[in-house]
């Protein structure tokens, strides 16, 4: 599952299908507007950017957008995640080799420990951290002077962050499942950067089963450029797409084994539910953050899953899609 739809570490070739310029980024058209504004209107004051905060399920364009960010500003990008930064020495070394209009990007930054966190206050807020020497009635503290930069935040779960550091941040945008049409843009422009021929019905088919996510669009893309290479002479069509994702366990809604695997864990195991996570996780033997940030995000949105006070719960559309009986509930 991870493997599918977690943040792999991305090859070369991954990297050479992410656009480079606001102006070749697809969807998310009032995040990339409020952007580009933003972004005009720094550089014609000669100022870095404010900070941003990007929010979404995972593979929707946060890093991508991070390093265009920096392109579109003619800024160093310097990358990081929140569980790499484990002390606060860890980010003070960072911050203070930050040279003016820097871009600093953190992933996941929902997950930097507490006591790292609060060096990023003053760091944002004043371009300035503190350092204290010694300890007790010894205790100094020395402030040392930041360049101005620019932070961009990356989180799955942005109820996790705290308010003192969200509210530091001056833009603020949720990225969302992206429609299928605009998938269809995407695999398109992948395939002719991969050098493969794809049709359009192909293309559609493509993504209805991408999960709305471009990088698992870019993956599945991938994956068929293989199977028609040796099985359809290279060219790719509806048929082939259809053949190639039943080879990976892809069906017709996009859910991989894990997510048929969940939905009938919910059914069988707790009558449709409401069901706990912890039950859910104990179960399947994944672990919480798998579930809440890359499983489950889709099937909410799809109408597959809904939460409830009590917890998980199978909808009617799971049942059908899975081929077994309904509650007398739900009929």
């Amino acid at each position: 599952m991870k493997e599918l739809l977690g943040k792999e570490k991305e090859d070369e070739q991954s990297l050479s299908l992410r656009p480079r310029f606001l102006s070749e980024y697809i969807g998310q058209e009032k995040v990339v507007e409020t952007l580009r504004i933003a972004i005009e209107a720094a550089l014609q004051r000669n100022e870095p950017l404010e900070h941003v905060l990007l929010n979404g399920p995972p593979g929707l364009g946060k890093t991508t957008l991070a390093h265009i960010i920096a392109r579109e500003m003619g800024a160093r990008i310097v990358t990081s995640s929140g569980p790499a930064l484990e002390k606060g020495g860890d980010l003070m070394g960072i911050l203070t080799h930050l040279e003016r209009g820097d871009i600093l990007f953190i992933d996941e930054i929902h997950r930097i420990p507490k006591a790292v966190e609060e060096f990023l206050y003053p760091a944002m807020e004043e371009f300035a951290v503190d350092f204290v020497f010694d300890k007790g009635i010894y205790a100094r503290t020395h402030r040392f002077r930041l360049e101005r930069f620019t932070l961009i935040g990356a989180t799955t779960r942005a109820g996790l962050l705290s308010s003192p550091l969200r509210e530091r941040f001056g833009i603020v945008r949720d990225l969302d499942f992206y429609t299928v049409e605009e998938l269809v843009k995407i695999i398109k422009r992948s395939a002719s950067l991969l050098g493969v021929s794809i049709d359009e019905d192909a293309a559609e088919e493509t993504a209805r089963r991408a999960r709305g996510t471009p990088r698992v669009a870019n993956r599945l893309l991938r994956r068929i450029r293989d199977y028609a290479q040796v099985k359809a002479k290279g060219h790719i069509t509806k048929s082939v797409v259809i053949d190639a994702l039943e080879l990976e366990g892809i069906d017709s809604e996009g859910l991989c084994e894990m997510d048929r695997k969940l939905l009938r864990t919910i059914i069988n195991n707790y009558k449709g539910g409401p069901v706990g996570i912890e039950a859910i996780c104990a179960t399947l033997l994944v672990e919480p953050d798998v579930v809440v940030e890359v499983i489950e995000p889709y099937l909410l949105k799809s109408g597959f899953l809904i939460r409830t006070p009590q917890g998980r719960k199978a909808t009617e559309k799971a049942y059908i899609h899975l081929g077994l009986q309904r509650p007398s509930s739900l009929l």
